[in-house]
């Protein structure tokens, strides 16, 4: 249900391929992804995508039900995530939603197709969310706006993830990953210990 191609360039591409159930992502699946991220430390850049319409609906429900919706599963992802020295890339193939939010939120960059959506219904469901995603979360969009999507439990389009400063770039289905590819490309020509130094520069390191 995750798939991992690792290209000569450098670059790995990870998708969520459980299109079915709109990737909606199990603790096995979770435990991958944490094993593939810190794994990544050896890529030069990192793609993570969905398979199909929906990027991810968050936690699967019947294992959400069942205590995964408040795993530290989630946040050993996003930490992983954050933690590279690469460049990593959420390329959003349709609507983010829920506890996914923080491996996307831990990214470098965010750029999107014109129909997702982004909301985490954490409130509604009767659980807190993930501390590290309120914080990115606000950090991009600012608190009020936080707000908006914690407590007040907004769906916000692509255009308004972009005004808000979640999403980096707004781009047609059909040039996602070219245009995720064209991010990544200087990343994968730099020298790995260069690129990873102006990351941290970046992040005020």
């Amino acid at each position: 249900m995750i798939d991992l191609i690792k290209e000569d360039s450098g670059l790995w591409v990870v998708t969520l391929n459980r299109p079915d159930k709109a990737n909606a992502l199990t603790a096995e699946m979770l435990q991958e992804l944490i094993r593939i991220s810190k794994a990544a430390k050896d890529a030069k850049a990192l793609i993570i995508k969905g398979e199909g319409k929906v990027f991810s609906a968050g936690a699967d429900l019947k294992e959400a039900r069942a205590g995964l919706a408040t795993s530290p599963l989630w946040e050993e992802l996003s930490s992983a995530v954050a933690d590279l020295p690469c460049l990593t890339i959420a390329a959003l193939n349709g609507t983010l939603a829920g506890g996914a939010n923080g491996m996307a939120l831990a990214c470098d960059l965010r750029i999107s197709v014109p129909t997702a959506k982004v909301f985490y219904p954490v409130m509604s469901l009767g659980f807190l969310p993930q501390p590290s995603d309120v914080k990115r979360m606000s950090e991009l969009a600012g608190p009020a706006r936080a707000k908006m999507i914690f407590m007040a439990g907004q769906k916000i389009t692509a255009q308004e993830a972009y005004d808000f400063g979640v999403i980096d770039r707004i781009v047609e289905p059909e040039n996602l990953m070219k245009t995720a590819r064209e991010l990544a490309a200087l990343a994968l020509a730099a020298k790995p210990d260069l690129a990873a130094q102006i990351k941290a520069m970046c992040n005020g390191a």
